[in-house]
C-alpha cells in the first residue's frame, strides 16, 4: 500500500475528474501551503541544532550547483527538441530547476516511516534548489534574448522574497536559534499536525491535477511527455550527486526525489512577474499535472528501491 497521504491526492484526482463540487477554498489551499512550509523549514531547524558545522558546507554548495546546472540542461531540451520559444524553454527549465516542497513533505514522509537516516541538514536542500534555477533561467532569457536584464537586485529581491523562501528559511532560522527545548510550546502542534496538512495539501493538489488535465491536452503530447521522462532522467542526475556526498539512504532519497521534481509555487510567481511573455499555464502543465502526480505515485518509491537497493 502507498503512505495514506498519497490516497488523499488520489481522492482530489477522482474527485475532481467526477467533476464534484469538492472545492478547497483558497484561503483554507493558502493557509496550509504557509503552515506546510513553515513546519518543514521549523522541524529542519529543530535538526540542525548544534549540528551545523563548517564543514558541511562543501555538500551545500554541491546541492546549490545542481540548481544552477539543471536548467542549463533543461533550456536546450525544450528550445530543440520540445521547439518551444525561448520565453516558454526558460520557463520549463526555471520549473524543472526549482524545486517542489510538496514532493519535498512526500519524500520525507516516506523516509521517515521507513526509519531512513536523514541528516540534520537535509531540510536545507530545499531551499538550496529553489533559488539558483530561478536565477540562472531569467538570465538565461534576457541573454540569449538580447534583452536587458534589468537591475540585478530586483530579480534577486524577486527570489529572496518569495512566499516560499520566507517561510522555509525564517522556519530554519527559528527551529535552529530556539532548539527543542525552547521550542517545546509549538514544535508539538507543528510535528503533530505534519501529516495532516499533508494530506489535506495533497488533496487540494488532487482536484488541481485533474482541473489541469480536463480536458486532457493532447496537442501538448510533447511537452506532457518531456514531463514524464525529465523526472527519471533528473532522479539520475541526484542519485549521482547524493552518492559521490555519500548522504545517508534518507537524505538520498530526498536529494534526489528534489531533483526529479518541479516547483509549482516558487517559480510559476517568479517568471510570471519577470518574463511577461512565457505561458506559465504550459509549465503548470507539465510540473503539477503530469510530472508532481508521477513522482508522488511512482517515482518516490521507485527512487527508493534505488537508494536503498543501491
Amino acid at each position: 500500500m502507498p503512505d495514506i497521504v498519497v490516497a488523499f491526492f488520489a481522492l482530489g484526482v477522482v474527485a475532481g475528474l467526477a467533476r464534484s463540487d469538492l472545492k478547497v477554498p483558497k484561503a483554507a489551499y493558502d493557509t496550509l501551503s504557509i503552515l506546510l512550509m513553515l513546519t518543514i523549514g521549523f522541524k529542519g531547524g529543530l535538526a540542525l541544532h548544534g549540528n551545523l558545522h563548517w564543514r558541511l558546507l562543501p555538500e551545500l554548495l554541491a546541492v546549490a550547483a545542481l540548481g544552477v546546472l539543471i536548467p542549463l540542461l533543461c533550456y536546450p531540451v525544450a528550445r530543440k527538441l520540445l521547439r518551444l520559444n525561448s520565453a516558454n524553454s526558460a520557463s520549463l527549465a526555471a520549473h524543472y530547476g526549482s524545486v517542489s516542497a510538496g514532493t519535498f513533505a512526500v519524500a520525507l514522509a516516506y523516509a521517515q516511516s521507513r526509519q531512513l537516516e536523514i541528516a540534520p541538514q537535509t531540510t536545507l536542500y530545499l531551499v538550496l534548489l529553489e533559488l539558483p534555477a530561478i536565477i540562472v533561467a531569467i538570465y538565461l532569457y534576457k541573454t540569449l534574448s538580447g534583452q536587458d536584464t534589468g537591475s540585478k537586485a530586483a530579480v534577486w529581491h524577486e527570489a529572496l522574497t518569495s512566499r516560499g523562501v520566507v517561510l522555509l528559511t525564517g522556519g530554519v532560522l527559528i527551529g535552529y536559534f530556539y532548539g527543542p527545548e525552547q521550542a517545546a510550546p509549538v514544535s508539538d502542534l507543528f510535528i503533530t499536525a505534519f501529516k495532516g496538512l499533508l494530506a489535506l495539501f495533497l488533496l487540494e493538489m488532487g482536484l488541481c491535477t485533474a482541473k489541469a488535465l480536463t480536458p486532457v491536452p493532447w496537442w501538448r503530447w510533447p511537452v506532457m511527455l518531456f514531463a514524464l521522462l525529465a523526472p527519471l532522467v533528473l532522479a539520475g542526475i541526484g542519485m549521482v550527486a547524493a552518492w559521490l556526498l555519500g548522504l545517508p539512504q534518507g537524505s538520498a532519497l530526498i536529494l534526489v526525489a528534489l531533483v526529479a521534481s518541479a516547483s509549482y509555487i516558487a517559480a510559476p510567481a517568479a517568471i510570471a512577474a519577470a518574463i511577461k511573455e512565457a505561458d506559465i499555464g504550459l509549465a503548470m502543465l507539465a510540473a503539477l499535472a503530469v510530472t508532481f502526480p508521477f513522482n508522488v505515485v511512482v517515482g518516490i518509491p521507485l527512487y527508493a528501491r534505488w537508494v536503498i537497493g543501491g
